[in-house]
């Protein structure tokens, strides 16, 4: 064994055995060299974020500041800092720190991150482009960088982009539902609505919670019209969540479009019940009442939101409408009179009242107010249009028609004084000058239905100008496919032109649309009895006989298959 062998044996030995009366002491290991700066400041950095756990922002800045001046050289602080000041909407400030954090350590995903949300707070979407494909890059499994990335895109009309960011997302994140929802929420945006569509259903499919998905895919369906399934979704979207304001505030619209009034009425008196929406619940509640006849209920609401809004005039008028359409003509008037002049709606005030005060047998008064109102606000054509209607209401048709031409004078190529002329010269029985004007109108408005269906009938009954009429019909009908007395007039140019089963095919169309209608359910018994299908016409013109007895012409015609029927 060598000398030094022997040493350590023996030194062992001698430590083990405790025999030994001295060890020699060893050398102190080498100090471990601490930079001061550095300790300072995570020392002040832990000081600030107790207070901000605390709620004390004011507090925790000065702290934080003075450990990025002990320690400027540490990109996690200036990162620090550039979130505090984000969290306090300071962006010049933060945006400043995060650049300082990033020029530190150019390659932090999570600095790239915030700035690229800075940036695209400021509308600065290209250079926010910039910093979430680096943090992409640094970080391909985070899903975050490429959601804000499609958002960019999307904001930048680039949606192509945004396809592909999104799809690049979902592959190499399988389970990222909100790729699949923001693919969606893009195609949605594209109006690619069945690609939106079944990329939420996806996402729904992987979180069956999602309750903004399930929401944004019953907006789409209801966009293309597939109200059924929107309205099934929002259903199980307040089954989850009965609270869900926003939801309810869908439906009922959808409701009312699909004039489900009733439950509709329903959902804002959960919503009114549970103190959802305020006044403005009791405002829709009360014309959904108005619109169902319920007028008692309808006024109870006006008159409670009045209780605590005096000055809101519009749902004064909704009062007066509600109390002249349940007939007490006494109560509508009082409402309507306590409607000001200076109110944007004193017009409607002023229209409804000179009616009341005809249907009350006084029809000077209400001639005399509009006359009086109209040399207040000689420029609204409204007030002219009211009183034209009042006279023409009266059958004072020529008083009407001079109205109209002095409004001509006062509000120039307003096409509805222009049209409401067309048709008191219709009722004067001065039909060139009625067509005459008609064109004009058609001239500043060719896409107004009525007036295409005015024109298009009136040359119909003359049994002129079919072809033309026909055109014009054709085209008010495409406008408004689901006006039954635009189907009627339709049906009946094609009864003048003698093609029968077009005439029949709108016509029966056309009662569908409007109940009741002794002049269409006339048309159609008409073209029946046109083909001798006394069968069919029969029942239809005792129809008409029974809602307008004064018809002559359909007793003759109900004599006449009766008495051929018995000759048979």
């Amino acid at each position: 064994m060598n000398r030094s062998a022997s040493f350590v044996v023996l030194l062992l030995a001698a430590l083990v055995s405790g025999c030994a009366h001295y060890v020699a002491e060893e050398p102190a290991p080498p100090a471990i060299s601490v930079d001061a700066g550095e300790a300072k400041g995570l020392y002040l950095f832990s000081l600030s974020r107790l207070h901000m756990l605390d709620g004390d922002m004011e507090g925790a800045l000065p702290l934080l500041r003075s450990a990025i001046d002990a320690n400027p050289k540490s990109s996690y602080l200036q990162l620090s800092i550039a979130k505090f000041y984000a969290r306090m909407n300071r962006v010049d400030e933060a945006l400043d720190a995060v650049t300082k954090a990033l020029a530190l350590d150019p390659d932090n995903a999570e600095s790239h991150l915030l700035a690229g949300n800075l940036l695209m707070g400021m509308k600065k979407d290209r250079e926010a482009i910039v910093h979430y494909r680096k943090a992409k890059e640094l970080d391909p499994a985070k899903e975050q960088p490429y959601l804000n990335l499609s958002i960019a895109y999307v904001r930048l009309f680039e949606y192509e982009e945004a396809v592909n960011i999104l799809k690049e997302l979902i592959k190499t994140v399988p389970d990222s539902f909100l790729g699949y929802y923001y693919l969606g929420k893009t195609y949605d945006q594209m109006k690619l609505s069945r690609e939106a569509l079944a990329y939420f259903r996806k996402a729904i499919e992987m979180k069956p919670d999602f309750e903004q998905a399930i929401l944004d895919m019953a907006i789409s369906l209801e966009t293309q019209g597939l109200y059924a399934e929107a309205i099934k979704s929002y259903k199980e979207l307040l089954e989850a969540n009965p609270q869900n304001f926003t939801v309810m505030q869908h439906l009922i619209q959808l409701d009312v479009q699909q004039h489900n009034l009733d439950e509709a009425l329903s959902l804002l008196r959960k919503m009114a019940q549970n103190g959802l929406g305020g006044l403005e619940t009791k405002r829709k509640i009360g014309l959904i009442c108005l619109e169902l006849e319920r007028y008692d209920e309808a006024i109870r609401e006006f008159t409670e939101i009045l209780a605590q809004e005096p000055a809101a005039q519009q749902i004064r008028l909704y009062l007066g409408s509600a109390y002249e359409e349940k007939g007490d003509l006494d109560r509508a008037i009082e409402e309507f009179k306590k409607i000001p002049p200076s109110a944007f709606n004193y017009i409607d005030a002023v229209g409804h009242l000179a009616f009341l005060y005809k249907e009350k047998g006084k029809p000077d008064a209400g001639i005399a107010l509009l006359k009086e109102t109209i040399a207040a606000q000689p420029a609204k054509a409204e007030l002219f249009l009211n009183l034209a209607a009042l006279y023409e209401a009266l059958q004072r048709y020529d008083e009407g028609l001079e109205v109209l031409t002095a409004a001509g004078k006062q509000v120039p190529s307003d096409p509805r004084i222009m049209f409401r002329s067309a048709i008191l010269f219709d009722k004067l029985g001065q039909r060139d000058e009625s067509i005459a004007k008609l064109k004009e109108v058609l001239a500043l408005t060719p896409d107004d239905p009525q007036v295409l269906n005015y024109l298009g009938y009136t040359y119909a009954e003359m049994g002129i100008n079919l072809d033309e009429a026909l055109l014009y019909l054709k085209k008010a009908v495409s406008l408004r496919p689901d006006d039954g007395f635009i189907r009627d007039s339709l049906g009946w140019v094609y009864f003048k032109l003698k093609r029968y089963q077009d005439a029949i095919l709108n016509l029966e169309r056309a009662t569908e649309l409007v109940e009741n209608d002794p002049t269409v359910i006339g048309h159609l018994a008409d073209v029946y009895f046109a083909k001798h299908d006394y069968r069919k016409a029969l029942p239809l013109y005792r129809q008409v006989l029974k809602l307008d007895p004064d018809r002559k012409d359909v007793a003759e015609k109900i004599r006449k298959i009766t008495a051929e029927s018995d000759d048979k």
